[in-house]
């Protein structure tokens, strides 16, 4: 039972500090522990409350600055020699958000954690009500006012705990940040996988791992960019609006320049511009930049993704084939500190050379097609049925086919990193036609754990040809394949101008990102994953406006 004289539990949870396991608030007074449950606006209001008294007495609750002296591992690394139980008299300042607090008397116990990592904040009373003489109920306004969640910052010394546990002896505590919202649970986390991916920012606070990925993924970023300017690529911006889309067989997301009443597109990828600007005699560019495709929601696949594209004169695809080794592997050396790494529970060797296979062997050897003997779609049709895979009609050809055939029986089976190379022309038509076998390209895929990470051709510079190809794409387009490609006039007349033999290259940032991570899925190593809007309320406001629905949840 609360205390006599209190009014209500929300006068109770006025002095208390919110666990965010249950809802519950504890209070130490007079040696007892109290508590009591409550719905979350309560523990926000009591919150607010909190926040009011913090500010009567000078204490924000919303701070202009603080000036750390040092981050958290800073600490841990430099004083990993202080022993047990001894002290270090050296003034520190720390700043981060409290993660725990045990108050025990005169005597708490607080985590506190920046970017970098946690460390314990020892609070005694007579210590901290006498370095802050201002303030003669330091120790209870700092037991009683901040609650997990909260940012502070503190001054002090270092001690060792007898158990062995780096503290800073707090000498002075500000307030940062009023938290209005209790934590997750430190045990559990998220456990709902998807609010992980709408709250990131709570998944970012509970979860190292989460940290871990991300911090992961922009050192592999750093690391692909670094590579490719030592060696003398150049990173240039194309534009994220584009009039044609051009560069990959996918369905833009549409658009509309009020200004110029003109209709767009957002880019489906960086190719045609690119290979632009090795017209315009830069013979080594790359871009790192997001794409957009208006494509389904999976575990591999997110509208908004990440890429690189690489163009590299007077190459080939076998030259890129060495380039992506090297890459991948540096990236990964890098990331990781090895080549050899798990995913998901399967060792995987990224160490080069690696395997190198034509689609045709593939699809042979997995299910015994050999589709160089067939003469027509029909008669590989026939054969794909008695095989028990699918046929759709929008593979109109041997080679689409082919490709199908590849994606039901072999794809997913490769684990160890694999070039499949030499692909249907009718699938590629920006690639070079294969310089010894009539009806495919000089393409590569690279696969690793059974998915897509890079493709790659000889790129096609003949205008002639390459007009021909895209005009047959445009027409499966009017025929009802959302997919297919269109004419870019503007590139066309670019190749006439003349375009060096060229090897060109892209890598799905986010798929290599989840291999280095050991994610499973894509949205695991996107920060913002697009998601359907969910049904919400808004919370009430302080002046007492009525709550509103907030949009609704699609679909």
């Amino acid at each position: 039972m609360p205390p006599s004289g209190w009014a209500s539990c929300r006068e109770w949870l006025r002095q208390a500090d919110a666990d965010p396991l249950s809802n519950r608030t504890t209070l130490l007074q007079d040696g007892r522990t109290l508590s009591c449950t409550g719905p979350l606006s309560e523990l926000r209001e009591t919150r607010l409350e909190k926040g009011k008294a913090l500010a009567e007495l000078g204490q924000g609750p919303y701070a202009l600055r603080f000036e750390p002296s040092h981050r958290t591992a800073e600490l841990q690394q430099a004083h990993a020699d202080l022993a047990n139980g001894e002290e270090r008299d050296v003034a520190v300042a720390v700043a981060g958000r409290v993660m725990t607090r045990r108050v025990m008397g005169k005597l708490a116990f607080f985590t506190l954690a920046d970017e970098t990592g946690p460390i314990q904040l020892f609070i005694e009373k007579a210590t901290l009500e006498a370095s802050m003489p201002e303030d003669p109920e330091a120790f209870a306004h700092l037991t009683s006012l901040v609650d997990a969640g909260d940012l502070i910052g503190v001054q002090g010394s270092l001690r060792r705990t007898d158990r062995g546990e780096l503290s800073v002896k707090v000498k002075g505590w500000t307030m940062l940040t009023k938290s209005l919202q209790p934590l997750p649970d430190k045990w559990h986390g998220l456990a709902d996988v998807e609010k992980r991916y709408r709250q990131r920012y709570l998944d970012l606070i509970v979860s190292p791992h989460t940290r871990e990925t991300f911090r992961r993924r922009a050192v592999a970023v750093s690391a692909m960019r670094r590579w490719l300017d030592e060696r003398d690529f150049l990173e240039i911006e194309t534009p994220v609006l584009q009039s044609v889309p051009g560069g990959a067989d996918a369905r833009p997301f549409e658009t509309h320049h009020n200004a110029l009443d003109l209709p767009l597109t957002l880019r489906i990828a960086t190719e045609l511009h690119l290979k632009r600007l090795v017209v315009g005699g830069f013979e080594r560019v790359y871009e790192l930049g997001r794409i957009f495709r208006n494509e389904g929601v999976s575990t591999r696949h997110n509208p908004e993704f990440t890429s690189v594209e690489i163009y590299q004169a007077y190459a080939d695809y076998t030259d890129m084939m060495e380039l992506t080794e090297q890459l991948i592997a540096h990236v990964c050396q890098q990331v990781c500190g090895t080549t050899q790494i798990s995913y998901q529970g399967t060792e995987i060797d990224l160490a080069p050379p690696w395997r190198r296979a034509t689609m045709h062997e593939l699809v042979e050897q997995a299910s015994g097609l050999d589709f160089t003997t067939f003469a027509s779609r029909d008669e590989a049709a026939v054969a794909m049925v008695a095989a028990g895979l699918e046929v759709p009609a929008l593979a109109d050809s041997v080679g689409r086919l082919l490709v199908e055939a590849f994606e039901q029986t072999v794809e997913t089976d490769l684990i160890q990193p694999t070039f499949v190379i030499d692909y249907p022309v009718e699938n590629s038509p920006l690639a070079r036609a294969h310089r010894s076998k009539p009806g495919l390209v000089e393409r590569f895929e690279l696969f690793i754990v059974g998915r897509e990470t890079a493709n790659a051709f000889s790129e096609l510079i003949d205008p002639v040809d390459q007009r021909q190809r895209l005009e047959a794409q445009q027409a499966r387009k009017a025929a009802g394949d959302d997919e297919a490609q269109q004419v870019d006039e503007d590139f066309l007349q670019a190749l006439e101008v003349g375009m060096p033999p060229t090897g060109g290259l892209g890598i799905g940032i986010d798929r290599l990102v989840m291999l280095l991570t050991d994610s499973p899925s894509i949205r695991d190593v996107i920060a913002f994953p697009l998601l359907k809007p969910e049904a919400r309320q808004e919370i009430r406001s302080d002046a007492g406006a009525e709550t509103q629905p907030a949009a609704a949840a699609m679909g």
